[in-house]
C-alpha cells in the first residue's frame, strides 16, 4: 500500500521508501505552481526547458519533493529496478602536466616530487592484474606530459592488448585526444580512429568541468574551450566510439551554468546517439588551489545540489541518456546510496586505484569491491548488476551479494563477450 504519510519533507520521503512506496499523485498535489505545472508537463511528454530546469534547481519543500519523486518515475521507466556497476581499474599513467588547470592537484611538473610516468610495461601489468582480479575494464587518463610524443597513446593500447587481448580499454580524455592529436599533427578524426584500430574501446567524457566560455577561463584558461570539446566528442562519436559524459559543479558556477551544460550534453545526444551515460562530478575543494587561493570560490556543492543536479539531469536527458551515474568517489558510499532514489541508475567502477580526487582531498579511498558494491547497492533496495562498459549485463544479484572474481588469464583471440562469459564469481 502506498504511504500516506502528511509530512512531505525529504526524511519523511527516504524514511518512506522514496516514491516505491508513495504515491506520486498526492506529492505533486502538494506541490505549488509553477514546480507542478513543469513537472505535470513532463509527465505528459514534454521536454525539460533550460528556464523550468532552473525553477527546479531553485525549488524546496514539497516542490522539492515532487521533483525527486518525479525523476525517480523515470529512473523506473527507463531501466526498471536495476542498478549498474563495471569491475574496473583506473590507471593514470602519469601525473606530470602543464596545463595549469586550477581546480587540479593531481598534476605535478617533471622534477617536483612525486611526478612520474609510469613505464608501459607497467601499464601493462596493472591491466593485466585487474583482468585477473576480475576487471572487465581499464580507465586510461593521465596528465598533459610534455616529454611524451603523440604516438605514446596508441603505444599504451598496443602494450595493454598484447598482455590482455580482451579487456575494454575505456580512455583517454578529450584533452588528451587535442593533446596527442596536436602532436600527431593529425585532424582529431583520424587520430581518434588510428586508437581505436590499436585497441581502444571508448573515451571518458572527461575534461568537460562546466561547458562555458567564462567559466572555464577560470578554471583551465581556457586551454581546451568548450567548442573544441564538443568537437572531439563529436568526433569521437562519428569514428564509432561511445563516451561518456560529465559535469564537474560547486565551484564558481550555479544552476544556469548547470543547466545549460546539461541541455548542450542533450543536443549533442540528439545528434550523435554516443553518449552512454551522464556523471555528475561534485568538485572537491579541500586540496584544490581554485579553492586555496580565488576568493569568492565554494567549499563543493551541498547535499541538496547533488541531490538535484541528478535529479533534474535525469529529467533533463530523458529519453536521450538512459544512465545517470552517482559517484561513490565523489560523494561517499552513504550519500551516493540514497542518490539511487532521485533518479540514478548506475554506481560507477570498482577502480581498485584512484588518484585525481584523491588528490584534489575526496576522503572516500580508491577501491569498492564488488561484494561492497553488490551489499550498497541492494542496501538502496535496488537490483545490482555487474554490467560492461557499454551497458551489456554479465550478471544480477537479486538476492545476493557478489563474491570475488576467481582469476582468470587472458586467453589470446577470444572475443570480448566470449571472454565476459566465462567469468566466474565465488558466492
Amino acid at each position: 500500500m502506498k504511504s500516506s504519510i502528511q509530512n512531505y519533507d525529504l526524511a519523511s520521503f527516504f524514511e518512506n521508501g522514496g516514491i516505491d512506496n508513495m504515491d506520486l499523485s498526492i506529492l505533486l498535489r502538494r506541490a505549488r505552481n509553477p514546480i507542478r505545472s513543469i513537472l505535470e508537463s513532463l509527465l505528459n511528454g514534454g521536454e525539460l526547458s533550460r528556464q523550468d530546469a532552473v525553477k527546479l534547481f531553485n525549488c524546496s519543500g514539497a516542490d522539492y519533493v515532487a521533483l525527486i519523486a518525479v525523476a525517480d518515475k523515470f529512473r523506473s521507466e527507463a531501466v526498471g529496478q536495476k542498478v549498474t556497476f563495471v569491475v574496473n581499474r583506473n590507471i593514470n599513467f602519469t601525473n606530470i602536466c602543464y596545463m595549469g588547470c586550477k581546480f587540479c592537484n593531481f598534476a605535478k611538473r617533471s622534477d617536483e616530487e612525486g611526478a612520474e610516468l609510469l613505464p608501459l610495461d607497467e601499464v601493462a601489468r596493472r591491466a593485466a592484474e585487474a583482468w585477473s582480479r576480475g576487471a572487465t575494464e581499464v580507465c586510461i587518463q593521465g596528465g598533459l606530459n610534455p616529454k611524451i610524443p603523440g604516438s605514446y597513446y596508441k603505444d599504451i593500447l598496443q602494450v595493454i592488448k598484447k598482455e590482455v587481448p580482451d579487456i575494454h580499454i575505456h580512455a583517454f580524455s578529450p584533452f588528451e585526444i587535442w593533446y596527442g592529436a596536436k602532436k600527431s599533427r593529425m585532424e582529431y578524426d583520424e587520430f581518434l580512429s588510428d586508437l581505436k584500430e590499436n585497441g581502444l574501446g571508448s573515451i571518458p567524457g572527461t575534461a568537460a568541468e562546466i561547458l562555458d566560455t567564462n567559466v572555464r577561463k577560470v578554471l583551465t584558461q581556457n586551454k581546451l574551450s568548450a567548442d573544441k570539446w564538443v568537437e572531439i566528442i563529436k568526433s569521437a562519436h562519428g569514428v564509432g566510439l561511445h563516451s561518456t559524459a560529465t559535469i564537474m559543479y560547486g565551484h564558481i558556477d550555479g544552476p544556469e551554468h548547470w543547466v545549460s551544460h546539461i541541455a548542450l550534453i542533450r543536443d549533442i545526444q540528439k545528434d550523435t546517439g554516443g553518449f552512454t551515460e551522464f556523471v555528475p562530478l561534485g568538485f572537491i575543494h579541500d586540496e584544490s588551489p581554485l579553492y586555496k587561493n580565488i576568493s569568492g570560490v565554494r567549499p563543493g556543492p551541498t547535499e541538496d545540489e547533488n541531490i538535484k543536479m541528478h535529479a533534474i539531469a535525469r529529467l533533463m536527458l530523458r529519453g536521450w541518456v538512459d544512465n545517470i551515474q552517482v559517484s561513490w568517489v565523489k560523494l561517499g558510499p552513504s550519500l551516493a546510496q540514497k542518490i539511487l532514489k532521485c533518479g540514478a541508475n548506475d554506481f560507477g567502477g570498482t577502480l581498485m586505484n584512484e588518484s585525481i580526487s584523491r588528490s584534489a582531498g575526496a576522503r572516500w579511498g580508491q577501491e569498492v569491491m564488488p561484494r561492497e558494491m553488490t551489499g550498497i547497492i541492494r542496501g538502496a533496495g535496488r537490483i545490482p548488476v555487474q554490467r560492461t562498459t557499454l551497458y551489456k549485463e554479465i550478471a544480477s544479484y537479486n538476492d545476493r551479494d557478489a563474491g570475488e572474481f576467481k582469476p582468470l588469464v587472458a586467453r589470446s583471440g577470444t572475443s570480448e563477450t566470449e571472454a565476459l562469459a566465462s567469468r566466474s564469481w565465488l558466492v
